[in-house]
Protein backbone atom coordinates (compact mmCIF):
# COMPACT_ATOMS: atom_id res chain seq x y z
CA UNK A 1 0.00 0.00 0.00
CA UNK A 2 2.72 2.37 0.95
CA UNK A 3 4.05 1.58 -2.42
CA UNK A 4 0.99 2.65 -4.45
CA UNK A 5 0.41 5.59 -2.24
CA UNK A 6 3.94 6.83 -2.71
CA UNK A 7 5.39 9.91 -0.53
CA UNK A 8 3.07 12.90 0.38
CA UNK A 9 5.65 15.31 0.13
CA UNK A 10 6.49 14.13 -3.24
CA UNK A 11 2.81 14.49 -4.28
CA UNK A 12 1.93 17.87 -2.90
CA UNK A 13 5.37 19.69 -4.45
CA UNK A 14 3.99 17.75 -7.87
CA UNK A 15 0.86 19.62 -7.60
CA UNK A 16 2.30 22.90 -6.48
CA UNK A 17 4.87 22.77 -9.28
CA UNK A 18 2.60 21.44 -12.03
CA UNK A 19 2.49 23.65 -15.20
CA UNK A 20 -0.12 24.46 -16.69
CA UNK A 21 -1.15 24.45 -12.50
CA UNK A 22 -4.00 22.03 -11.61
CA UNK A 23 -7.50 23.71 -11.82
CA UNK A 24 -8.71 24.26 -7.97
CA UNK A 25 -12.68 24.04 -7.26
CA UNK A 26 -14.58 25.86 -4.91
CA UNK A 27 -15.28 23.60 -1.94
CA UNK A 28 -13.07 21.23 0.83
CA UNK A 29 -12.31 18.19 0.08
CA UNK A 30 -11.14 15.97 3.32
CA UNK A 31 -9.15 13.22 2.90
CA UNK A 32 -8.90 10.45 5.81
CA UNK A 33 -5.01 9.15 5.97
CA UNK A 34 -3.20 6.54 7.93
CA UNK A 35 -0.82 9.48 8.47
CA UNK A 36 1.44 12.20 7.11
CA UNK A 37 4.03 9.97 5.30
CA UNK A 38 1.92 8.92 2.20
CA UNK A 39 -0.64 10.36 0.02
CA UNK A 40 -4.06 8.91 0.49
CA UNK A 41 -4.71 6.49 -2.42
CA UNK A 42 -8.66 8.72 -2.80
CA UNK A 43 -6.43 12.04 -2.96
CA UNK A 44 -4.14 10.44 -6.11
CA UNK A 45 -7.03 8.80 -7.77
CA UNK A 46 -8.91 12.36 -7.10
CA UNK A 47 -6.41 14.14 -9.11
CA UNK A 48 -5.44 11.37 -11.43
CA UNK A 49 -9.25 11.05 -12.82
CA UNK A 50 -11.01 14.32 -12.28
CA UNK A 51 -7.70 16.95 -13.17
CA UNK A 52 -8.59 18.96 -10.34
CA UNK A 53 -8.64 19.45 -6.63
CA UNK A 54 -11.10 20.94 -4.08
CA UNK A 55 -10.03 24.69 -3.16
CA UNK A 56 -9.32 23.41 0.42
CA UNK A 57 -7.87 19.87 1.44
CA UNK A 58 -7.50 18.40 4.11
CA UNK A 59 -5.26 15.35 4.67
CA UNK A 60 -6.22 13.69 8.19
CA UNK A 61 -5.43 11.21 10.49
CA UNK A 62 -6.80 9.56 13.35
CA UNK A 63 -4.72 9.13 16.51
CA UNK A 64 -5.49 6.37 19.09
CA UNK A 65 -3.25 7.24 22.49
CA UNK A 66 -3.40 4.92 25.14
CA UNK A 67 -5.94 6.33 27.22
CA UNK A 68 -9.89 5.74 27.08
CA UNK A 69 -10.47 9.59 26.37
CA UNK A 70 -9.20 12.61 25.22
CA UNK A 71 -10.67 15.76 26.57
CA UNK A 72 -11.17 18.15 23.62
CA UNK A 73 -8.31 20.93 24.33
CA UNK A 74 -6.06 18.06 23.41
CA UNK A 75 -7.89 16.40 20.15
CA UNK A 76 -6.38 18.27 18.06
CA UNK A 77 -2.54 17.10 18.05
CA UNK A 78 -1.21 18.48 15.08
CA UNK A 79 -1.73 21.04 12.35
CA UNK A 80 0.69 21.36 9.14
CA UNK A 81 0.65 23.37 6.23
CA UNK A 82 3.35 20.25 4.18
CA UNK A 83 5.50 23.64 3.50
CA UNK A 84 3.62 25.77 2.01
CA UNK A 85 0.58 27.67 4.06
CA UNK A 86 -0.64 29.58 1.06
CA UNK A 87 -1.43 26.42 -1.62
CA UNK A 88 -4.84 25.28 0.66
CA UNK A 89 -3.81 21.47 1.48
CA UNK A 90 -2.97 20.88 5.45
CA UNK A 91 -2.67 18.04 7.16
CA UNK A 92 -4.61 17.58 10.72
CA UNK A 93 -3.67 14.94 13.25
CA UNK A 94 -7.08 14.36 15.55
CA UNK A 95 -7.04 12.52 18.36
CA UNK A 96 -9.26 9.67 20.16
CA UNK A 97 -8.86 7.74 23.23
CA UNK A 98 -9.34 3.75 22.70
CA UNK A 99 -13.23 3.74 24.15
CA UNK A 100 -14.30 6.74 21.72
CA UNK A 101 -15.49 6.24 18.58
CA UNK A 102 -14.17 9.17 16.22
CA UNK A 103 -16.30 12.08 14.76
CA UNK A 104 -14.31 13.62 12.10
CA UNK A 105 -16.46 16.57 11.88
CA UNK A 106 -16.27 17.34 15.57
CA UNK A 107 -12.51 17.19 15.82
CA UNK A 108 -12.01 19.47 12.83
CA UNK A 109 -14.41 22.28 14.34
CA UNK A 110 -11.74 22.00 16.54
CA UNK A 111 -8.65 23.65 14.53
CA UNK A 112 -8.08 26.92 15.03
CA UNK A 113 -8.81 28.82 11.97
CA UNK A 114 -5.58 30.75 12.22
CA UNK A 115 -3.73 27.68 11.17
CA UNK A 116 -5.67 26.33 8.00
CA UNK A 117 -5.95 29.44 6.30
CA UNK A 118 -9.80 29.79 7.61
CA UNK A 119 -12.58 28.00 9.14
CA UNK A 120 -13.02 24.24 7.71
CA UNK A 121 -16.49 23.97 6.23
CA UNK A 122 -17.14 20.70 7.63
CA UNK A 123 -21.00 20.61 7.09
CA UNK A 124 -20.43 21.22 3.62
CA UNK A 125 -17.09 19.61 3.01
CA UNK A 126 -16.79 16.03 0.48
CA UNK A 127 -15.08 13.67 2.35
CA UNK A 128 -13.22 11.25 0.38
CA UNK A 129 -12.26 8.01 1.82
CA UNK A 130 -9.54 4.88 0.02
CA UNK A 131 -11.16 1.52 -0.21
CA UNK A 132 -8.18 -1.14 -1.11
CA UNK A 133 -9.50 -4.45 -2.40
CA UNK A 134 -6.72 -6.89 -1.44
CA UNK A 135 -6.71 -9.90 -4.15
CA UNK A 136 -4.55 -12.96 -4.42
CA UNK A 137 -1.75 -12.76 -6.88
CA UNK A 138 0.35 -15.79 -8.24
CA UNK A 139 3.44 -14.37 -6.82
CA UNK A 140 4.54 -16.76 -3.96
CA UNK A 141 5.10 -13.28 -1.64
CA UNK A 142 3.55 -15.33 1.26
CA UNK A 143 2.02 -19.13 2.03
CA UNK A 144 -1.64 -19.39 0.63
CA UNK A 145 -3.33 -19.54 3.88
CA UNK A 146 -1.51 -16.36 4.81
CA UNK A 147 -3.08 -14.63 1.70
CA UNK A 148 -6.16 -15.46 2.44
CA UNK A 149 -6.15 -14.80 6.52
CA UNK A 150 -4.71 -11.34 5.15
CA UNK A 151 -7.34 -10.89 2.52
CA UNK A 152 -10.25 -11.75 5.34
CA UNK A 153 -8.78 -9.08 7.61
CA UNK A 154 -8.68 -6.74 4.79
CA UNK A 155 -12.34 -6.43 4.53
CA UNK A 156 -12.68 -5.36 8.10
CA UNK A 157 -12.18 -2.13 7.28
CA UNK A 158 -13.46 1.20 8.47
CA UNK A 159 -16.64 3.12 7.21
CA UNK A 160 -18.13 6.53 7.09
CA UNK A 161 -20.48 5.40 9.80
CA UNK A 162 -17.63 4.57 12.02
CA UNK A 163 -16.36 8.23 11.60
CA UNK A 164 -18.89 9.85 11.61
CA UNK A 165 -18.70 11.33 8.52
CA UNK A 166 -22.57 11.87 6.73
CA UNK A 167 -22.84 9.18 3.70
CA UNK A 168 -24.31 11.62 1.46
CA UNK A 169 -21.09 14.04 1.58
CA UNK A 170 -18.78 10.82 1.28
CA UNK A 171 -16.95 9.89 -1.44
CA UNK A 172 -15.20 6.19 -1.28
CA UNK A 173 -12.43 5.54 -3.91
CA UNK A 174 -11.38 1.64 -4.44
CA UNK A 175 -7.84 0.66 -5.58
CA UNK A 176 -7.10 -3.27 -5.75
CA UNK A 177 -3.29 -4.58 -5.09
CA UNK A 178 -2.45 -8.27 -5.41
CA UNK A 179 -0.71 -10.00 -3.25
Amino acid sequence: RDTAEGPLGDFIDDIDNRQPPLPRIPGTGIFLSRGDATAPLALRATVHHNRALPQNVIIMTVETPPKPRVADPERIARVDSLGDRHDGIFFVAAQFGYMERPHIADALRLVDPALTEGAIDVDNASYFLSRLDVAAGSAPTMAPWRKRLYIGISHVAADSGYFGIPLDQTVIIGSRIEI
